[in-house]
């Protein structure tokens, strides 16, 4: 340490300062190298609903697509160029309704470990869930219900390129009633029940004590809204599937979320809940297993989406008859499974506008396409299922202007698969190529290192 400066050493020290202040502020500044990618496709499915085009090249600057040409363009110098001139093109897939955290898909396997995993464990789960959706296709996903904190932080990291993934909308936690579907402390022994409502802000009763729940949401970073209007499949209390929150209390949730931009979902199993939550505003029914005349009506008149997550009974049921969840599930389950395909034929049919999500996390991350034939099975055409994967699920989120679509302007969110998916919807479910933001993460089928390169 020197205590005593030496003659002249202030001064000297000054100007060798300003001689490398003056130096760095003469070298040349160069922009960084904007990254170039020409897609060369076989068959473009730009806009999903219209006829494909034929021999096309994408270009993308940056991550966005700058322009489409027609025919197969050469790359320009330096640019980077993959051959998809054997594919069917398309833009990357959106999922409205995904539970990334914690395990997904095996119900009995996340109930024998709840006593010795905690949100670290479930934070690694979320990872490897988003990864599996996103080689699977699906580029943006909504995330309705998960440990608010932990999804904001998943959603952050994969923005900022650190870990990879698709884009999270997060919902965070469910707002449900006391002893409603949502309550995490249905079902538990005295001593658990109480740690977990000491620690639960998502619960509810009467509008003001809602409208707060909803600003909780909100102030962990939720950027849409979730509640339960009705009881739930597998909510571990003999409830049923009728209506739980009252129109009241819907509504001051509804109107609170719109105060502050967000959209809101509501979990809606019976026809009553789902009426009452149509009637406050809601933007978007999740399941909407019991539709009546009157519900489709006012999906009608108030423009609102149907988001069916017809894969979720199907793996519920089978779940619960293979004893992998609690008896209380089991005739929920079984009536679900047994209105969903009726119900949801006859809004399709009617003309209710319908958005692509699966309740993944009830069924395995990664097989979320399998909703797809379950679409075309309730009346769906092809065509106009990969559109409420696309177009309409864009619409719902409020991104048509990024989203959606192959066009200029747009964020390079690409996917590719062998086969023509207007013919047989079921070539998504082995989705070969896939672009997010204009980075390959994965190319004939395997998956590719990441960060790129």
């Amino acid at each position: 340490m020197i205590g005593k400066m030496m003659p002249g050493f202030g001064l000297a020290l000054t100007m060798m300062t300003l001689a490398s202040a003056a130096a760095a502020q003469s070298v040349p500044t160069t922009a960084p190298a904007v990254k170039v990618v020409y897609i060369q496709a076989g068959q473009l499915l730009d806009r999903p609903g219209q006829p494909a085009r034929g021999n096309s090249t994408i270009v993308i600057r940056d991550g966005k697509v700058a322009e489409i040409r027609d025919g197969f363009a050469a790359a320009e110098p330096g640019a980077a160029l993959i051959d998809l001139r054997d594919r069917y093109v398309l833009p990357g897939l959106i999922d409205l309704h995904v539970h990334l955290w914690g395990i997904g898909g095996d119900p009995l396997k996340a109930r024998l470990g709840a006593l010795t995993r905690d949100r670290f464990d479930d934070m690694v789960e979320a990872q490897k869930n988003a990864r599996a959706d996103l080689e699977a296709g699906f580029t943006t996903v909504r995330d309705l219900g998960g440990d608010p904190r932990g999804i904001r932080a998943l959603r952050d990291a994969i923005a900022a390129g650190e870990i990879e993934g698709p884009t999270i909308i997060n919902a965070g936690e469910m707002i449900s009633v006391t002893g409603g579907h949502g309550d995490a402390g249905n079902g538990l022994a005295e001593e658990f029940a109480a740690a977990v409502h000491a620690t639960e802000i998502n619960l509810c009763d009467g509008p003001e004590e809602c409208r707060r729940a909803v600003r909780a949401q909100i102030g962990l970073g939720a950027l849409v809204i979730k509640f339960a209007a009705t009881g739930g499949v597998l909510s571990n209390v003999a409830g049923g599937l009728g209506r739980q929150m009252t129109p009241e209390e819907m509504k001051a949730i509804i109107d609170t979320a719109h105060s502050f931009g967000r959209k809101v979902a509501a979990h809606s199993h019976a026809a009553e809940g789902t009426k009452a939550a149509l009637i406050a505003g809601v933007d978007s029914i999740e399941h909407g297993s019991f539709l009546d005349d009157e519900a489709i009506a006012l999906f009608k008149a108030k423009g609102a989406y149907l988001v069916p997550t017809m894969l979720a009974p199907v793996a519920a049921l089978a779940q619960a008859r293979g004893g992998q969840l609690p008896p209380a599930t089991i005739p929920k389950a079984e009536a679900a499974a047994a209105a969903m395909l009726s119900s949801h034929r006859r809004a399709i049919a009617a003309g209710v506008k319908i958005a692509f999500g699966t309740d993944t996390g009830v069924s395995k991350h990664g097989d979320n396409a399998q909703e797809f034939a379950l679409m075309v099975k309730a009346g769906m055409t092809p065509a106009a299922a990969i559109r409420a994967a696309t177009v309409a699920a864009a619409d719902l989120l409020g991104r048509s202007d990024q989203l959606g679509t192959i066009e200029a302007g747009k964020t390079a969110d690409i996917i590719a698969v062998i086969g023509d998916p207007v013919v047989d919807v079921t070539r998504l479910e082995k989705v070969d190529f896939v672009m997010q933001h204009g980075v390959t993460v994965k190319a004939n089928g395997q998956r590719q290192a990441y960060p790129p390169n």
